[in-house]
């Protein structure tokens, strides 16, 4: 009986039983074109690990399709920045297999270094190659630990700190890896010595107090400086915890003058606050954590693609921070990579952690300064950024869950918006006049010149 009135009541009133959509309130957005923060390096991934090994195993067709996400500006991101991994393998593989330009002891500290090269680094030179061939020139080298043989524990993993005598012997030997890559026709930018110096992990991993770090700059950065390499210090696990590293080296100026980036993750700590310097900083590696393969957009697990349009946000806005690196690009199984491999079936997966940081890095690119922003809805998260050829990019990350309205884009030039959310991946969207409306839960991209 029930089941009758439902049905007659649908006949008479069918209307009642559509959703309608909530109208658009106006929001007041400013663009103050004369407030200059921080410049632009870029956005990119890591593929440390021997991720890129995944890729490789693909077919050509697969292949050429991820790397299309990742680095072109029409089909996916474009990736400006490349992060490489030097002496890094995967957790479980054994420790001779460790990729090392020097594997073994060459007799000591003061002995001729006996450096091997295959031209091939775990197929990380055709990873950075393919890059290359999108237009990526930021290539960044980071090591995670020194040869065991140069540590107080004779391991490259758990931890461990660098022995003083094996310093130069060190720095020689990250320099040499440039070097290798530069036979390869790949230009190494920035060289990291240290990876989380701060934490100790089963794999590879090696401590280094701030006082410690601020040392070794002062050997590795005329070595580096003479190779014409960016000298990045010091990937702490934690944007606090980086505040340690950076103080220790502005406070001595020997080693502030070696170093050009500073950089953190943020696992320990996210972005709200800049590092204590006037060089440019990175967030040089985070990805959520958790358990499960997650490609959703907005569905609360810390996981989604929205979860990572407002750590981005944060990081640039809150961090000042110059580059987004992101952990990781590629992996298989249950991963919060941005895809993921079946490596039996020859197939990937993209989630859409993938879009939400393209919808920043396709448009805002190396050399963009960023500007001020203000919303009157706190419920917007605003940023925008001038690049080099003079257009005006604003990202609009609306937190609420109601559509607002800005209906004043001043620019110059043609206008263009795009959306990112659970249905849409930075899809065109119409403008209407000067007007466009910011769907709740997504980011629009507003795209001026």
């Amino acid at each position: 009986m029930r089941r009758h009135l439902i049905v007659a009541s649908l006949l008479v009133v069918p209307l009642i039983w559509q959703a309608q959509p909530a109208a658009a309130s106006a929001v007041a957005i400013d663009i103050d074109n004369s407030a200059k923060y921080q410049k632009i390096d870029g956005f990119g991934v890591s593929t440390a690990f021997r991720r890129n090994e995944l890729i490789k195993a693909l077919p050509e067709d697969k292949q050429r399709e991820i790397l299309d996400l990742w680095f072109s500006r029409e089909k996916g991101a474009g990736f400006s920045l490349l992060r490489l991994g030097i002496g890094s393998r995967p957790a479980g593989v054994p420790y001779d297999q460790m990729v090392s330009i020097q594997p073994e002891d060459p007799g000591g500290p003061a002995a001729p270094p006996k450096y091997v090269w295959d031209g091939d680094d775990n197929s990380q030179v055709w990873m950075a190659k393919a890059a290359r061939r999108y237009g990526v020139e930021r290539f960044f080298a980071d090591a995670w630990s020194a040869p065991g043989y140069m540590k107080d524990n004779g391991d490259a993993r758990n931890g461990g700190t660098l022995l003083p005598e094996w310093q130069q012997a060190y720095a020689n030997y990250l320099v040499q890896y440039a070097k290798f890559y530069a036979q390869e026709g790949i230009k190494i930018t920035d060289l990291g010595f240290t990876n989380e110096p701060d934490w100790t992990a089963p794999y590879e991993s090696m401590r280094f107090t701030p006082e410690q770090a601020a040392q070794f700059v002062k050997v590795l950065g005329p070595v580096a400086s003479a190779a014409h390499v960016n000298l990045v210090c010091c990937d702490s696990f934690g944007w606090d915890q980086a505040k340690a590293y950076t103080e220790a080296i502005e406070a001595d100026p020997e080693a502030r003058r070696w170093v050009k980036v500073h950089s953190g993750h943020s696992y320990a700590s996210p972005p709200t606050s800049p590092l204590p310097t006037d060089r440019n900083t990175w967030m040089s590696e985070w990805g959520p954590g958790g358990s499960t393969w997650d490609e959703n957009w907005d569905d609360g697990s810390g996981q989604d693609g929205m979860t990572v349009a407002q750590a981005v946000n944060d990081a640039l806005t809150l961090g000042n921070a110059s580059a987004y690196i992101y952990w990781l690009a590629v992996s298989s199984g249950a991963t919060r990579a941005f895809i993921s491999v079946d490596t039996t079936n020859k197939t990937y997966r993209v989630s859409k952690r993938l879009w939400a940081m393209a919808a920043y890095s396709r448009f805002i690119r190396p050399g963009a300064v960023r500007l001020g922003a203000t919303a009157s809805d706190p419920a917007l998260k605003v940023s925008a950024f001038r690049n080099a050829d003079g257009s005006r990019v604003i990202e609009i990350l609306n937190t609420g869950t109601s559509p607002v309205t800005w209906d004043k884009i001043k620019g110059h030039g043609r206008a263009r918006a795009y959306v990112t959310d659970e249905n849409n991946a930075v899809a065109p969207i119409a403008l209407h006049g000067m007007s466009v409306t910011v769907a709740p839960r997504a980011l629009t991209t507003v795209v001026l010149g």
